[in-house]
């Protein structure tokens, strides 16, 4: 492409300072902003991130279709919620107008075996008007790409085990509420945890109904089997509190989790395959303590067995330059909904993103 990739920020919150910051600094721009809040319509985009104005105003969702069609991006960032269903609007909007769209949503990873019916509805609209929708960010390298490769020397594998924590304080108050951050033990339990007490054929029954809420590693674990060639015999999701024994304040909650209380969550997803290899993968999501930090923990049990350990990973800055540098793979995609293990390694861009697109 010989001009500046054009990007459209749907989602003017804590992650799109660092996306459209990124997107600048890869050459592309911005050339339209969409938020909800009407503390942020308005604002010079500029403003939000910290530099001088851009002159590119944040506008309300009433008027993001209009503004879409008079600037025609290529591509929009969705940085808004964390499940398909909530961001079913968004990526709609820019299916209908055949705008290619990343988004950080994490269902968005790999949506098609928690809610078929809208990852079905987004990709139908999107190979009718040829664009690409997909979704990207830590978890494509973090919880995906590396353990691909750790697997790809591997000789035979029996398990592959990960967890990885991170602090719901980063994302914003969707994401920490989706935890259970705040709730008493007894409401986590009616709100959070009884949703996994079900039967498989209770569970597959909501998926197919569009109904079930997925912990991040059930969208992993679906994206892991589909890189690695398995197929899954069955899958399970168990959900378990988090609390502390102090008060911790929350910014983004705006109140103090009183100790005993849910500081967030731990989810445990099992998946058995046809090929005898098991993965189990857990996602911890709280409010962090003054002494919790982020860590990501992935070992390969086989021959050989390996084991990957990142401490305090930058995961706001590492899933918004996922985002970022994923930008030429979407555009280059065929169209459809179309999950990042099939648009191959997600790579450092040393030059202007245009220059990557076919």
């Amino acid at each position: 492409m010989d001009r500046k990739i054009r990007v459209v920020q749907y989602g003017a919150g804590k992650m799109s300072v660092y996306t459209m910051r990124y997107v600048y600094e890869k050459g592309a721009e911005i050339v339209g902003a969409i938020d909800v809040n009407p503390d942020v319509i308005g604002k010079d985009i500029g403003e939000i991130m910290g530099t001088e104005n851009k002159g590119i105003k944040v506008v309300s969702l009433e008027e993001a279709e209009n503004m879409m069609k008079e600037t025609k991006p290529d591509i929009a960032i969705v940085t808004t919620m964390s499940l398909i269903k909530d961001v079913e609007d968004a990526l709609m909007l820019c299916a209908r107008l055949g705008v290619n769209a990343i988004t950080t949503c994490e269902e968005a990873f790999y949506p098609m075996n928690s809610n078929p019916v809208v990852t079905k509805k987004i990709d139908d609209l999107a190979k009718e008007t040829g664009c690409t929708i997909t979704g990207s960010g830590y978890q494509d390298i973090y919880w995906g790409q590396l353990i691909s490769s750790m697997a790809g020397s591997t000789q035979t594998i029996k398990k592959i085990k990960g967890s990885s924590s991170y602090n719901v304080e980063d994302y914003g108050i969707a994401l920490a509420k989706a935890h259970g951050a705040g709730l008493s033990l007894e409401e986590f339990d009616e709100q959070v945890a009884s949703v996994d007490r079900i039967s498989n054929e209770e569970r597959q029954a909501m998926i197919e109904k569009g109904e079930y809420l997925p912990s991040y590693m059930w969208n992993v674990n679906g994206w892991l089997c589909a890189k690695l060639g398995l197929t899954v015999k069955s899958q399970t999701q168990k959900t378990v509190p988090q609390t502390n024994n102090e008060d911790i304040e929350s910014s983004t909650l705006g109140m103090t989790v009183k100790a005993g209380m849910a500081t967030g969550m731990s989810a445990v997803v099992t998946t058995e395959t046809e090929e005898g290899i098991v993965i189990e993968s857990e996602c911890i999501g709280k409010v962090y303590a003054k002494d919790d930090f982020d860590k990501n923990e992935w070992t390969v049990m086989g021959e050989p067995e390996t084991t990957l350990v990142i401490n305090r990973p930058a995961t706001v800055e590492l899933t918004c330059a996922s985002i970022v540098n994923r930008i030429p793979d979407v555009i280059n995609s065929k169209p459809g909904y179309v999950p990042t293990e099939e648009m191959g390694e997600l790579n450092y861009r040393v030059k202007s993103l245009n220059e990557y697109v076919k």
